[in-house]
C-alpha cells in the first residue's frame, strides 16, 4: 500500500511521513526540494503547479495527504484547481485533505473551498480534516522567549476565549484512522474539546515550565509585526485578518458531532501532553 505525503518535509507533512512510515506502510514523500532526504520514504520533486506532475504521483496511491501551502490566494487557487484535476484524473484510492485551520465551508469562494467542492461528487473516497489553531503557532520565538524571560504568554486572543487547539501531531493521528476508515467521509474537526482559554494555556506552559506564567492577551496588529519577520508582510497580514475576524467570535471551539473524538474514536493531546510528546 502506498501513500503519498504533500509537504513531506513541513510542519503539517512530515509527521504524516513519520506516522505512516512507523506503521511500516510505503511512503512516496512529495517536496519541493529534489535534494530531499525523508526518513522511511521515498522523495518525490512534485510541486503544486503542474497538473501532470501530480496526476503522476496520485496514480495507483492508496492515499493521498494534501494541504495547501502558505502562499498567495491567487496562487492557493491555481494549486487548489491543479489538486482536483489530478485527483480527478488518478482517482488515487483515498484523499484526505487538511483545512490547515481555515473553516470547511466549500462555498466560501476561498482555495480551501474549491478543494473541498472539487473532491465532493467525483466517485473519489475522501475526509476533510478541520483544525482549529496549531499548538505549533505557540513555538514561535516570540512566545516561547517571553515566557521563558517574563513569565508571560503573549497570543491574540482574549484569555478567556475558549480554543479547540490541536497539534500537527493529532492532525497525523487522524490521517492515518482517516486513511483505515474509507466509511468516515466528509469533515472531521480536530481539536481539544472542552475548548481551551488562554488562561488554560498558560497554565500548561507554567506546569511545564516549572513557573508561573501569566496569559497575556496582545492585538492582531502587535501578532503582524511580530510574526512578519518570521513569516513575511503577506502571510502576517493574513494571520493578523484571521485574528481580527476571530475576534468577534463568541468562541473557537469544535462541535462534538463531527469530532475525531467520535467519529475515528482519537482524543487529542492536551497541552500539557503536547509539550511533552515535544519535549519541550
Amino acid at each position: 500500500m502506498t501513500y503519498v505525503i504533500h509537504g513531506a518535509t513541513g510542519a503539517q507533512g512530515a509527521p504524516v511521513v513519520a506516522a505512516l512510515a512507523a506503521a511500516g506502510k510505503s511512503v512516496t514523500a512529495l517536496t519541493r526540494n529534489q535534494d530531499a532526504v525523508v526518513d522511511g520514504a521515498r522523495v518525490a520533486a512534485v510541486g503544486y503547479d503542474s497538473v501532470e506532475d501530480l496526476t503522476d504521483a496520485y496514480r495507483g496511491a492508496d492515499g493521498v495527504f494534501v494541504h495547501l501551502p502558505m502562499a498567495s490566494e491567487e496562487a492557493r487557487l491555481a494549486y487548489a484547481r491543479n489538486i482536483v484535476a489530478a485527483v480527478r484524473a488518478a482517482r488515487p484510492a483515498r484523499v484526505v485533505f487538511s483545512t490547515s485551520g481555515a473553516p470547511a465551508d466549500p462555498d466560501a469562494g476561498t482555495a480551501t473551498a474549491v478543494v473541498i467542492s472539487g473532491l465532493a461528487g467525483r466517485g473519489v473516497s475522501h475526509a476533510v480534516i478541520e483544525p482549529t489553531l496549531y499548538l505549533e503557532n505557540l513555538l514561535m520565538p516570540f512566545v516561547l522567549d517571553a515566557i521563558r524571560e517574563r513569565g508571560a504568554l503573549p497570543y491574540p486572543i482574549r484569555a478567556d476565549f475558549p480554543v479547540s487547539w490541536a497539534s500537527h501531531l493529532d492532525i497525523a493521528d487522524v490521517a492515518l484512522a482517516l486513511f483505515d476508515r474509507p466509511d468516515v467521509t466528509g469533515v472531521v474537526s480536530v481539536g481539544q474539546y472542552p475548548a481551551v482559554t488562554g488562561r488554560g494555556l498558560a497554565e500548561a506552559f507554567g506546569s511545564r515550565f516549572g513557573k508561573d506564567v501569566a496569559f497575556e492577551p496582545i492585538t492582531p496588529e502587535q501578532m503582524r509585526a511580530l510574526a512578519a519577520p518570521l513569516i513575511g508582510e503577506g502571510p502576517a497580514a493574513d494571520v493578523m485578518a484571521l485574528y481580527q475576524a476571530m475576534s468577534t467570535l463568541p468562541h473557537h471551539s469544535i462541535a462534538p458531532e463531527n469530532s475525531a473524538q467520535k467519529l475515528v474514536g482519537i482524543t487529542p493531546r492536551t497541552t500539557g501532553q503536547w509539550l511533552t510528546d515535544i519535549n519541550l
